[in-house]
């Protein structure tokens, strides 16, 4: 797959989508959830990740930082 295939045009039962974070899982992206991209690769975060960290995720600092 490539990673600028936005996930609504997978095919059914693709892998879950995880959070980059703390692991999180869930069966389809949630409208709640952060997606970024960091050197070409979609991450996913989670409610409680992405709340925590929303600061430096509006400022664009890659994940590594935060």
């Amino acid at each position: 797959m490539d990673s600028r295939t936005p996930r609504s045009a997978e095919q059914p039962g693709a892998e879950p989508v995880v959070c980059s974070r703390c692991g999180a899982r869930a069966e389809a992206p949630q409208p709640t959830w952060t997606c970024s991209v960091e050197d070409g690769r979609r991450h996913y975060y989670c409610d409680d990740c992405s709340r925590a960290n929303i600061r430096a995720i509006e400022g664009r600092l890659d994940s590594t930082w935060w």
